[in-house]
């Protein structure tokens, strides 16, 4: 789909990018949804464009998590001998479906990190040659890492169901348990999409950054293996809460720590509200600068 094409199905009072842009969640929610068409044919764009002219296409999607999950299952597991402590008699089978669960949080949070930085720098069209809502640009990136997160989910749940035989109930608070990351990774996105376009290194440190996070967050190993001195640092990494409590839902099949959601979501919504008001703030320069 063509700029000119995103650019009809943007409301007639679409904004401006040049100008003064409001900075309220109110206003947030109803760019939001004035634009939801644009974000529903974007995000299908951005699924369907990342294995445009491959042969296996989206099935892709399917593949690549499988993948990453028997070559961290096979080097953790049966090399490093790291077990969760689950009781009895662990198998591999049974690790792997504890840490596909942190690699899919994980994988979500640094999908649309990574790409955050150059979003802006990809679609300078979108800032120099059409009135565009700029500000849906991360919304897009993570409809698009959503939905390669819930494939990775489907393959989660197929994999526990031959394993273990069953599913617990409280799966159905998976989508819960992953809002508050949803709603802070969108506030770091706004933030690094506006930096990215000033600061060009930025996006080289990111990468790093999520790739040490997922070492310093309980992916491949329980908090619990840690030495008592390092839990809080290991516990003040944002992923980490999450990673538990969608293991708490998904694996042993308990109730949330609704409390910590509950913080969790507001200090993230906090996050967000900070990142898209320095995004609304500084859009006005983006075209100055590309």
């Amino acid at each position: 789909m063509t700029p000119t094409n995103h650019s009809s199905l943007i409301n007639h009072q679409g904004t401006n990018p040049h100008a003064a842009q409001p900075i309220s969640l109110v206003a947030l929610g109803r760019s939001l949804w004035r634009n939801r068409e644009l974000i529903v044919q974007m995000t299908k764009r951005e699924v369907v464009g990342r294995y445009k002219g491959s042969t296996m296409g989206l099935a892709w999607s399917f593949f690549n998590p499988v993948f990453m999950l028997t070559v961290y299952t096979f080097v953790f597991s049966v090399i490093f001998k790291s077990r969760w402590g689950i009781g009895g008699e662990e198998s591999e089978a049974q690790f792997a479906v504890v840490l596909f669960v942190g690699m899919i949080v994980h994988g979500l949070f640094a999908e649309v990190l990574n790409r955050a930085p150059s979003l802006i720098l990809l679609n300078v069209n979108y800032v120099k040659k059409v009135v565009f809502p700029l500000e849906t640009l991360p919304v897009i990136a993570m409809s698009a890492a959503l939905f390669h997160s819930f494939i990775s989910l489907g393959v989660l749940l197929t994999a526990f169901v031959l394993f273990i035989g069953y599913l617990h109930w409280t799966v159905v608070l998976v989508p819960v348990v992953l809002l508050p990351i949803v709603i802070l990774t969108l506030g770091f996105a706004w933030m690094l999409a506006s930096v990215g376009v000033f600061l060009r290194d930025v996006g080289q440190t990111i990468g790093m950054t999520t790739t040490v996070m997922m070492f310093l967050s309980p992916v491949f190993y329980p908090v619990t293996a840690l030495p008592e001195q390092f839990r809080p640092w290991i516990m003040a990494n944002p992923l980490t809460f999450v990673i538990e409590q969608a293991r708490e839902v998904l694996i042993w099949g308990r109730l949330p720590d609704w409390t910590g959601l509950g913080v969790y979501t507001f200090a993230a919504t906090l996050v967000a509200w900070a990142g898209y008001a320095w995004f609304q703030k500084t859009r006005k320069g983006f075209a100055d600068v590309l």
